[in-house]
């Protein structure tokens, strides 16, 4: 089996692969940032929790967008299980080509699944700490990419800046004109966010005179998805499959 970690700024996602299908994923919170031997416990316990056999594990890959937490991870990891994991980012050979010095590992993981698992022009959508909207040609070159505040992000940084406004479950309300303040900021953040994407996924069809496959992905996008025909699939392992893909491909190379 292959463990893939995605280290983002909000959350570490593990994924478990055994021949083609990423079959088990959880999540461990990134902040407050934790020690090595921290980490040790926590991953040797969520292993127990869901029934993993340290022993089944042959490979690990890393992506991580949070430089200082990626050695403290691998070393947690590579003590775990004897094996030294791989760590990849933009510079890994793949299926993509890129163009940019600056890359998120996350970024260009989404775009490697998305070349890989779909046709023609993609478009991914990550609902992460920061909204990403990822172009990818027919052939696998970045065309570019848009991002611009999460979710989350603005919603804390409403609540944390007023002196009134509540935490708030992020669901859809009833209505678009809200008759409470909980249901008047969920309109906002619900509503106003997949206006902005729609407007993103328009704007780019129109600049890539093309109708794009878009996928979203992070931990938001089941609650976007049934809200607009624009995107065509949800899936939260997206990233967490192109860092498979990277791996892969590191191990075709070295053959």
């Amino acid at each position: 089996m292959l463990l893939a970690v995605n280290i983002g700024n909000s959350n570490i996602r593990f994924g478990v692969k055994k021949d083609e299908d990423v079959f088990l994923s959880w999540t461990v919170n990134t902040k407050p940032y934790k020690t090595r031997d921290e980490l040790f416990v926590i991953f040797r316990n969520m292993y127990e929790h869901y029934a993993c056999e340290i022993k089944d594990f042959t490979g690990i890959v890393i992506g991580s967008v949070v430089p200082h937490q990626t050695e403290i991870i691998a070393s947690a990891l590579q003590e775990i299980h004897q094996i030294n994991p791989l760590v990849v980012d933009r510079n890994t050979p793949s299926n993509v080509i890129q163009h940019s010095n600056q890359m998120g590992t996350d970024l260009y993981a989404n775009a490697v699944a998305a070349q890989s698992l779909y046709k023609g022009k993609k478009i991914v959508v990550d609902f992460g700490t920061a909204l990403t909207v990822t172009g990818v040609d027919e052939k696998g070159e970045v065309l570019g990419v848009i991002i611009a505040p999460g979710v989350i992000t603005s919603l804390d940084a409403l609540i944390g800046n007023t002196a009134q406004l509540p935490d708030i479950e992020l669901k859809p309300p009833k209505s678009i004109l809200g008759r409470d303040t909980e249901t008047c900021m969920q309109s906002g953040i619900v509503y106003g966010y997949i206006g902005m994407v729609e407007g993103f996924i328009q704007r780019v069809n129109q600049e890539l005179k093309d109708n794009c496959t878009v996928i979203s992905t992070g931990g938001l996008g089941h609650i976007y998805k049934p809200l607009t025909s624009y995107i065509h699939f949800d899936d939260k392992l997206h990233t967490i499959k192109g860092l498979c893909f990277l791996y892969e491909f590191l191990q075709s190379n070295s053959r």
